[in-house]
């Protein structure tokens, strides 16, 4: 066995019974706080065969008892009889479905009938892209307000177009997320990496798609992903539309270069100037950019219940310990970061909380608490919207309030997306 290091991951080359290398990467852990581990896939996690298969016995991970017993104690009150098929699914990562998100600035029909001869089915209501733009076209520039000094400028370099003839106009296709999604535990492989070439596709929890629907943004408008990496929302952003700016926000040096390399994956050159990534304290940044955006989406850093459960590492059991006294912490620093973001909006636009745990806490009194003290601001009902169209594929939990603080999707057997809470707020004046 050889093993060594490559920029901060393990490479581990193992010599096998059949004569041949066989290599396996291993990903040290980015933040115990990462708002999106569990929702959009680790490399990690993305490390399949190169044909899609169905779940399989894996070597078992092993599970935190300090969390579990918490989980136990907190969930079987906060969730009732959704919680026994809910711990079942979180404690078996192979039965954990995947969502296969397209990327539309490549050629993706062949693909599209490679998914559908495979059993995967689209997640959302078809939608007809099969007239193009203009060439002489233009994306939607920004709004008659000055570009803001402090606006963050690209930090990434985006790759050409995958298309054999790129050109340097908007894509030929006008917006559309698409999603495949399939009814058995099925891992598609990871998208390879070519140089010059855009990937065409990016593996993902469903249900991480959720606050971006929610947020329901349109041509033109200015958009802040304000916990952005490692920018699996940022890019289903815009799939959705064609927003004059996206800033991509992210404190952490590690993620932040982490999130520059999935918008260079994904992302056509063309697009440098309308999407940034910035590195501001995102509990501040509402202060430096006050009523700049039209949209704000706070998928905020929370305690993640897919990958906490299987935190007990080289630290043992006190690790769990440790992350329970972080647990305790963080709804102070979302409440900070949903108040910033309600700082960044201007009167009339809408911003989007969300987390990858079911915890009340971290959820709907986060929500509560800022809704108390936050004047001019109202939420906004997510039940019909969203909730009643996909309760097909999605388990959604009662909160139990009038109105409802938002929406919790709860992984069950045969629907394992989430977790994952989502909350929208507008700000009236």
């Amino acid at each position: 066995m050889f093993r060594r290091l490559v920029s901060g991951e393990l490479l581990i080359l193992k010599w096998s019974h059949s004569q041949s290398w066989k290599c396996r990467r291993l990903l040290s852990c980015n933040s115990v706080i990462g708002p999106d581990h569990g929702q959009e896939l680790s490399r990690e996690q993305r490390t399949v065969p190169t044909k899609q298969v169905p779940s399989r016995p894996e070597k078992q991970k092993r599970v935190c008892k300090v969390i579990l017993d918490h989980f136990d104690q907190q969930y079987s009150q906060e969730l009732g009889p959704l919680w026994p098929s809910a711990r079942a699914v979180l404690l078996n990562p192979g039965c954990w479905q995947y969502g296969v998100m397209l990327n539309r600035f490549t050629a993706v029909s062949d693909l599209k009938l490679r998914l559908q001869g495979q059993g995967f089915t689209r997640l959302l209501p078809h939608t007809d892209t099969t007239s193009a733009l203009p060439l002489n076209s233009s994306l939607p520039q920004p709004s008659s307000s000055p570009h803001p000094a402090s606006l963050p400028q690209p930090s990434f370099s985006p790759q050409p177009s995958s298309s054999p003839h790129p050109h340097p106009g908007p894509p030929p296709l006008p917006p559309s997320l698409q999603c495949f999604i399939h009814p058995s535990p099925v891992r598609y492989p990871s998208p390879p990496h070519r140089q010059g070439q855009l990937k065409l596709y990016y593996l993902l929890n469903a249900a991480s798609l959720l606050p971006v629907l929610a947020l329901g943004v349109e041509d033109g408008d200015r958009v802040l992903d304000l916990c952005s990496a490692p920018g699996g929302k940022a890019l289903a952003i815009l799939q959705t539309a064609n927003p004059a700016l996206l800033c991509c926000n992210e404190t952490d040096p590690h993620r932040s270069d982490w999130l520059a390399k999935t918008l260079e994956s994904f992302i056509p050159q063309w697009l440098s100037s309308t999407v940034t990534v910035s590195n501001q304290d995102g509990r501040i940044f509402g202060q430096s950019e006050a009523g700049t955006y039209d949209k704000v989406l706070v998928d905020a850093p929370c305690s993640n219940d897919r990958r906490w459960l299987f935190s007990s590492g080289t630290g043992g059991e006190q690790e769990g310990v440790v992350r329970l006294r972080e647990r305790a912490r963080l709804p102070t620093l979302q409440t900070q970061l949903l108040k910033s973001a309600l700082t960044a909006v201007r009167p009339g636009g809408v911003v989007v909380y969300s987390t990858c745990t079911l915890s009340r806490s971290e959820n709907q009194e986060v929500v509560e608490a800022v809704l108390n003290t936050c004047p001019g601001v109202e939420l906004q009902d997510l039940e019909e919207e969203l909730a009643l169209p996909l309760q097909e594929h999605f388990t959604f939990a009662t909160l139990g309030h009038t109105p409802s603080l938002g929406l919790l999707v709860v992984p069950q057997q045969g629907q394992t997306w989430g977790p994952m809470f989502l909350s929208r707020i507008k700000r009236t004046h």
